[in-house]
């Protein structure tokens, strides 16, 4: 069972993010804050949930959040500024944007910069832990994936309805065969050494 909250303030966010590790799509960010009497078993890490039940869980939390924001950091941007900085950049985003300010900020991993008048703890797995940043990551996850689905019917080759943009092997093999889209991030190895090499000439 998650823990409800990692303090003791009425208006405690947490933040998550999904798709750091992907070779294509956005990094995907949430900021959110559940009610005090917010409770579900069946809510824990996005990553350890089948994709009915995520989608079961974002009806719930879209529906029960006192206010949640999402936001979506292309590959150019990520390109830019780099994954863990467009990562930060896209919680802090979130957390600004909601309705409601918080009064603290948890925060899924060990990075975290600063927002002004917003005091903040990272957590290590976070997601794992506490039903806000758990909550977050649900969002965080349903939202790309969503987004993935729609950029597929322009690619289909990439399969990224299935994939949604990680390096698996079919994934490298279309990179491979059909060179990087414009939905590729182009900071990232997207091939091994040997195969990077004819696309970077």
């Amino acid at each position: 069972m998650l823990l409800k909250k990692y303090t003791d303030y009425n208006y405690e966010a947490g933040a998550d993010e999904a798709g750091r590790g992907c070779l294509a799509g956005p990094v995907t960010c949430c900021s959110l804050i559940l009610p005090l009497h917010f409770s579900n078993n069946t809510l824990t890490d996005s990553k350890k949930l089948t994709n009915s039940v995520r989608q079961e869980l974002r009806k719930i939390i879209e529906e029960e959040a006192l206010t949640f924001k999402v936001i979506h950091i292309y590959p150019e941007e990520i390109d830019r500024i780099n994954i863990l900085n467009a990562s930060i950049k896209g919680m802090q985003e979130c957390t600004l944007n909601l309705n409601i300010k918080p009064d603290f900020l948890i925060v899924d991993g060990n990075k975290f910069k600063p927002i002004d008048g917003i005091p903040h703890q990272t957590i290590v797995k976070g997601d794992a832990k506490f039903m806000n940043i758990a909550a977050a990551s649900i969002l965080a996850k349903t939202h790309r994936d969503a987004y993935m689905d729609k950029i597929h019917k322009e690619y289909p080759m990439y399969n990224w309805k299935k994939n949604k943009g990680y390096p698996t092997k079919e994934h490298r093999a279309a990179i491979a065969k059909f060179g990087p889209s414009p939905y590729h991030r182009m900071s990232f190895k997207l091939l091994p050494d040997d195969e990077q090499l004819s696309l970077d000439i």
